[in-house]
């Protein structure tokens, strides 16, 4: 089951940004929490920056997707008051992409000075509003083994589409803005259905969540382990910490989060990363046995975690307890983190654009990571079918579509991920045509060792799995693949053909690109260097 929705990220408006304003811009971004009123300039002048929410909006779906199987629906309908709820379906219209079964939730940190437990962060910040600098997109695979988070830097120019203002009812046409100015102008929905038409994802959920709630969420997990390659001092942050690994608590966890100059080069896309390394500790920590097998804590935690939330009204109870269950086995070891790839934008380099075609590739990992139906185990008196790894299967990729130039294409997505591509071809259907059906086949001769290649290659396909089938198809023109290996000369077993159709879904290509691997935070990472 997969529902998609956006999520919104919080705003502010986009100003003109040089790089020495850009550096005053972020001097705030350090500053501890307001015990004096400072003054905030007008709208149209230039403010001080959001705290970036990214540690704690993980934190909560941390919450919800790890402990279903522990807890009853009472306990969800218990906490179910301390959640606000809101419609945002209405505004992002008919044209939207479909669903994969994947779980995507799109994550959003407010900047909110609203109420009592966040004024203290800026009392004479009230009644200006609320903007974000924290977009995440939380996908989880469709058989709920694997997490990826996705972050989007804050200052990414893009194309958004057409919104409308919530308020005034007036339309925002479409048209190249920064990334997190959608929700300034349009609100939640018009920053999901951004994110949705920029990457062609469809997303299930929203969780927007302000940074009251923080310190009592890290105090209820008992703390997050980090760890500092050297000393740090930020006065403006108050945030004085020894080399080396550490608990952090309360104030001291959201300084950590939101200090730039003090830890790394002082960029937005830097303190990403510290983030991404953050969640990674909250996964492990949420995840434990200490707080899943006691009762006290776990309750102490989800209150902390809802109590400062703002989800869309389809994630109710019933579906927040179905997600949990589904996704119980989750655990640190399952979360990978990157940001989508990027570069200086060159009209304004302290801005940033999106690096193609890694961005794309990496979006699309995200779309075709579906569920795949498992091949039918052997019967107990059958003999065990051997393994055969992807660089052990030689293949011809026939295009059947006539669409040009489609078999070069998927050649190279199943080079990249190991498979020997051997010759590219065109078909069509008898009588003229496309081919109205993919299919993987292979020769009659080999009846036993075919269908086990052919197996290989049909577990990387988008769509149900295919049966592979006996018997080539001829090829109207076949020539072999230019950049095939050197090994495919010594391989001995039989040569596949995958003949694309007029149906063809993609191939499931993985879900971190290979030109991204070096860019991955997960479980591994050394949080001290």
């Amino acid at each position: 089951m997969s529902d998609h929705r956006h999520v919104a990220v919080k705003d502010r408006r986009v100003e003109p940004t040089d790089p020495g304003r850009r550096a005053l811009r972020r001097a705030g971004d350090d500053e501890p929490p307001a015990t004096q009123p400072s003054v905030r300039r007008p709208r149209g002048g230039k403010r001080k920056s959001a705290i970036s929410a990214g540690g704690w909006v993980s934190i909560v779906m941390t919450g919800v997707l790890v402990v279903g199987t522990l807890a009853g629906y009472k306990f969800y309908r218990d906490i179910e008051g301390n959640i606000k709820r809101q419609d945002v379906e209405k505004d992002l219209g008919a044209n939207r992409p479909p669903e994969t079964g994947a779980l995507n939730v799109l994550l959003v940190g407010s900047d909110s000075r609203e109420g009592d437990a966040n004024k203290r962060y800026g009392q004479h910040m009230q009644g200006q509003g609320e903007r974000t600098d924290t977009i995440i997109l939380l996908h989880v695979s469709p058989n709920r083994d694997k997490v990826t988070l996705v972050s989007f830097p804050r200052d990414s120019m893009v194309q958004a589409p057409e919104c409308k203002n919530p308020k005034t009812g007036a339309i925002i046409p479409a048209g190249l803005k920064q990334i997190n100015s959608t929700f300034n102008d349009g609100g939640i929905a018009c920053t999901w259905k951004t994110i949705e038409t920029l990457t062609q994802i469809h997303i299930n959920h929203f969780v927007k969540v302000d940074f009251a709630g923080f310190k009592g969420i890290v105090d209820a997990l008992g703390g997050v382990e980090i760890c500092l390659p050297k000393d740090v001092y930020d006065k403006k942050a108050k945030l004085d910490l020894k080399k080396g690994k550490q608990i952090v608590k309360g104030e001291t966890a959201l300084a950590y989060v939101r200090a730039r100059y003090a830890l790394g080069d002082g960029s937005d896309t830097d303190r990403i990363k510290r983030q991404q390394v953050f969640m990674t500790q909250v996964m492990k920590q949420a995840t434990s046995s200490s707080l899943l097998t006691d009762l006290g804590k776990l309750n102490d935690f989800l209150k902390a975690a809802t109590a400062s939330v703002t989800m869309d009204r389809n994630l109710d109870t019933g579906r927040i307890l179905e997600i949990a269950r589904s996704a119980g086995s989750l655990t640190e070891k399952s979360m990978t983190s990157v940001t989508v790839p990027w570069k200086p934008y060159e009209p304004k380099p302290a801005q940033v654009e999106w690096k193609q075609p890694e961005a794309n590739e990496l979006f699309e990992a995200i779309r075709t990571d579906v569920e795949v139906t498992p091949a039918p185990k052997a019967s107990a008196s059958a003999p065990a079918r051997p393994t055969v790894k992807n660089e052990q299967v030689r293949v011809q990729v026939i295009n059947g579509t006539g669409k040009p130039g489609l078999a070069t294409e998927v050649a190279g997505k199943l080079a990249a991920q190991g498979f020997v591509v051997t010759h590219v071809g065109n078909a069509s259907a008898a009588g003229g045509g496309p081919v109205p059906a993919t299919s993987v086949r292979y020769a009659k001769k080999d009846a036993t060792d075919g269908t086990v290649h052919a197996d290989t290659l049909t577990a990387r396909l988008s769509g149900e799995r295919l049966t592979p089938a006996a018997g080539k198809t001829k090829p109207s023109d076949i020539t072999p693949y230019p950049a095939a290996p050197a090994t495919a000369s010594t391989l001995t077993g039989p040569v596949v053909q995958l003949v694309i159709g007029a149906d063809w879904k993609g191939v499931r290509v993985p879900s971190i690109p290979t030109s991204l691997k070096d860019k991955v935070i997960d479980h591994t990472t050394n949080p001290c260097q």
